[in-house]
This record gives structure tokens, C-alpha cells and sequence, in this order.
């Protein structure tokens, strides 16, 4: 279906729709928070969240899935899903049901399971590869973020335009040795650092939160979750710069394997996900964002976020779900 119509596409996937699937996958891997396992806290999350998009009327196509390299059994890229394919609204999805597998398993903070919609052609079909990122909320001069920058350019830029002192600014960067030189570059200008285990997506959205006190994202994660976070930040407002990292001959081959030519390529947030989109969140540990999955006298409870591109609309959705 033409990029024309990507609001009547879109119609019919209604976004209450997309909060339901989430909720799925979140209560599905909830019971496993703090097991240590997170390959059964992956798969129940998995099986939830297609179960939950089988059910939707739509031709869908997973753009961005489970993982290439791990030849998952489901939800994996290219897999088809929807109750009505090859006669539905064609969709893109892009989703992580369980962001943070090991917050999960080890029981920490920000959780989230996650999915983007959009018209097809409209999500970057990314490989499973590094991407290095940069991202800041809504309220900016266009283009004060730039990979080809330096880390002290690009926080003393977000600075000039808050009217702050750098030392000021808050940096979320995931703690990894990969990032022991962004993290010195970053405390010798005197800016606060707050690292994170894991779940960059939740990493990238809290850039547009106040209440997070961050101001500014950086450092390298997951291809697909850049393009999980470009889709949150299309809805809310912000601005986010994507590069992909290659490692060696293999994972060139997968980006051409998906269309990508440009190997040097800094990926702007419309090109990785243009158009109107959709995206919702429900939290399965308590975070910056969302409060987890949590039991009570014969329920559960979820909250989820539900966002919206062309209307700019941002719901808030509280569940209670009997056992």
C-alpha cells in the first residue's frame, strides 16, 4: 500500500491494539523477574507478543526482530504475522518483547517490553549489528547533534542551548568497557554520567523526560533498538543520529544482505523511522518510565506508554489483568 495512505493503514491498527500486545509479552515474562534466567524470561515474552500480533487484523512483517545471528524460532526478520496476510493492512514491525533480558533475570530497573508500527517501507530494516547513537528530547535548534562531532562538542552545544554550564548537563551512557573513553571524556568536562546496565531504548526515551534529569544520550547499543528508540522519539519530539558499527566481513555482509549500501552512512531520525508510526511500552521492572508488572489479591497490574507520530498524542494506560 503507497506511503499515501499511511494514516488509513495505520487506522486500522488501532493503538490501543498495540498497548494489548505489550501487555502481553510484560506479564507473560513478568513471573521470571529475579530467576537468573533469561532465556526463559526471552521466550515467554516471545510467545506472548506473537501470539498477541496473530491475533491483530493486518499483513504484518517483522523489520526488526529476535536476531538474525540467533536464527530465532520466532518473531524473527522477515517472519509474517497478523490474522489477515495477503489481504490486511501491509505493516512494518519493529519490537523487542523483553528489552533487558538481564534486568530481568537479576530483577533491576527499566525493563520494558516494546513495539513500533508503521506503514511498510517506513522502518529501517537494520541488521543485528552495533550502532553507535546520540539523542536528545524535544525542545532543540535543529541539528545540534552530530556523530561527527566530538562528545565534549556535542554537550557543551546542548549546554549553549539550555543557557547551562556543561558540568550541568546529565549524559546516559550503558556501562561497558567499549565506553571507558566516551565516560573519561565526559567526566573531565565536568558533566554528570548516568550509566546503565542495560535497556538503551528506555536509555534514549528518558532523554525527553524531565523527572529522568538527562539531557543527552551517547555511546554504541543494538542497531534494531536504535530503530525502536528513533520511533519513540518520532512520536514525543527530539533528535537522534544513528551510525552502524561493523566488526568484521560477516556482519558487512548481513547490512548488505538488508539494502545497506552506505556503510558510513549517519542515519538522521526519519530515515529510520519516516512517516506515521506507532509505539508502545509496557514496563515488566519498575523504571525511569514505566512502573513494572506487579501482582495483587488475584490481579495483575501494568502500565504502559502508547505513542503516536502524526497527532503527537502520548497515553498513559493503566491495566489491571485478573489471574
Amino acid at each position: 500500500m503507497p506511503n499515501a495512505t499511511v494514516s488509513n493503514v495505520l487506522d486500522r491498527v488501532l493503538v490501543l491494539e498495540m498497548v494489548r500486545v505489550t501487555e502481553a509479552a510484560a506479564i507473560a515474562c513478568s513471573t521470571l523477574i529475579g530467576h537468573g534466567d533469561e532465556k526463559a524470561a526471552d521466550a515467554a515474552a516471545v510467545d506472548a507478543m506473537r501470539t498477541a500480533l496473530n491475533e491483530l487484523y493486518m499483513d504484518g512483517t517483522v523489520v526488526i526482530g529476535e536476531g538474525e545471528r540467533d536464527e530465532a524460532p520466532m518473531l524473527f526478520i522477515g517472519e509474517k504475522v497478523g490474522s489477515a496476510i495477503g489481504k490486511g493492512p501491509k505493516i512494518d514491525i519493529a519490537l523487542d518483547p523483553l528489552e533487558g533480558t538481564t534486568i530481568c533475570a537479576t530483577g533491576g530497573p527499566n525493563s520494558l517490553a516494546v513495539l513500533a508500527v508503521a506503514a511498510e517501507g517506513d522502518l529501517l530494516n537494520a541488521p543485528d549489528v552495533y550502532m553507535e547513537k546520540i539523542a536528545v528530547g524535544p525542545g532543540y535548534p535543529a541539528g545540534i547533534i552530530d556523530l561527527d562531532k566530538s562528545p565534549t562538542e556535542n554537550v557543551k552545544a546542548v549546554a549553549a542551548a539550555k543557557g547551562v554550564d556543561p558540568k550541568l548537563i546529565v549524559a546516559c551512557v550503558l556501562n561497558r568497557p567499549r565506553h571507558e573513553k566516551l565516560i573519561a571524556e565526559l567526566r573531565a568536562l565536568g558533566c554528570g554520567v548516568m550509566l546503565i546496565g542495560d535497556g538503551d531504548v528506555a536509555g534514549v526515551i528518558a532523554t525527553t523526560n524531565p523527572d529522568t534529569t538527562v539531557d543527552i544520550y551517547m555511546g554504541s547499543g543494538g542497531a534494531p533498538e536504535g530503530v525502536l528508540a528513533a520511533a519513540a522519539l518520532r512520536c514525543v519530539g527530539g533528535q537522534f543520529k544513528g551510525r552502524l558499527l561493523f566488526r568484521n566481513d560477516d556482519e558487512r555482509a548481513r547490512a548488505a544482505k538488508w539494502g545497506v549500501t552506505d556503510l558510513d552512512k549517519q542515519y538522521d531520525l526519519t530515515e529510520l523511522a519516516k512517516g506515521d508510526c506507532i509505539f508502545a511500552a509496557t514496563g515488566v521492572t519498575d523504571g525511569s518510565l514505566l512502573e513494572g508488572v506487579k501482582r495483587k489479591k488475584g490481579m495483575m497490574t501494568t502500565e504502559s506508554v502508547v505513542m503516536r507520530a502524526s497527532s503527537g498524542t502520548v497515553r498513559w494506560v493503566k491495566g489491571e489483568h485478573r489471574i
